[in-house]
């Protein structure tokens, strides 16, 4: 019952949070600034999950060049910054990351 009532409550949350921008602002312009915010918000998130993934490795910073996240992160942006294209960006950080670990289970 416990379990219920939590995803209740959860799901009540996220629709009143949800619908506050819509009542909020549904009728009215969003002020410039708040637009300029908001636009920042996905690449926040994104930057939020992949860095940790990027800089750990079992639960602790690890700067080296033995990282490969750290290596395929680091090709993965250069593509992105030089292509701006998101699907050169991700094979390239996949095709990285794997050789690195196919390296590193050889060495």
């Amino acid at each position: 019952m416990n379990v219920w009532l939590i995803m209740i409550a959860l799901g009540l949350g996220t629709f009143i949070i949800r619908f506050s921008f819509i009542a909020l602002f549904g009728k009215r312009e969003v002020p410039p600034l708040l637009q300029r915010g908001l636009r920042l918000v996905p690449a926040s998130v994104l930057f939020a999950l992949v860095v940790p993934q990027i800089l750990t490795r079992d639960n602790a910073v690890d700067l080296s060049l033995s990282n490969p996240r750290l290596i395929a992160g680091v090709v993965a942006g250069m593509v992105a910054w030089r292509t701006k294209n998101v699907v050169l960006t991700i094979l390239s950080g996949m095709i990285v990351l794997w050789l690195m670990l196919a390296l590193q289970s050889v060495l």
